[in-house]
């Protein structure tokens, strides 16, 4: 149950910076990814923010033997750079750049009545199930041919 109540207070404090920032705005994010017209650099400073944060906090936190609600800490294990992860920040920051709206925006700016937000939501999730597809059916196709 604490885990859950951690889980939604978080979330709650991740949307309501993501609105009060701007970000859940597509037309503000799109300002931002056009340098050479209405170039709004607002959210650089969102972003620097954030990765201050996220520094600061992955400093403190990792001191821990473990987190608060859970037995071990869940990091990521590879560093290797591969072509499903450039695929993949690909298809992200092209996403972006058209909608205005990264998955962390968008939710919070369905609260916030962004009707736009619904149809990329919907995008999202076909292309997330689509992608699936895609990986199950050539690691399949690996295995066959193994």
């Amino acid at each position: 149950m604490l885990r859950t109540v951690s889980a939604g207070v978080t979330g709650l404090i991740f949307g309501t910076g993501i609105a009060l920032s701007g970000m859940a705005n597509p037309a503000k994010v799109l300002n931002f990814f056009d340098v050479a017209g209405q170039w709004d650099p607002s959210l650089a400073l969102v972003m620097v923010a954030a990765l201050i944060v996220a520094f600061t906090g992955y400093r403190l936190v990792l001191r821990r033997s473990a987190p608060l609600f859970e037995a071990k800490f869940h990091l990521p294990t590879s560093r290797r750079i591969d072509v499903p992860l450039v695929a993949g920040s690909a298809v992200f920051g092209i996403g972006w750049g058209l909608s205005g709206f990264c998955p962390g925006g968008a939710i919070p700016a369905l609260g916030l009545g962004e009707i736009s937000a619904w149809a990329f939501i919907g995008a999202m999730l076909v292309g997330i199930l689509a992608a699936r597809t895609v990986r199950i059916a050539l690691q399949q196709r690996a295995l066959q041919s193994a």
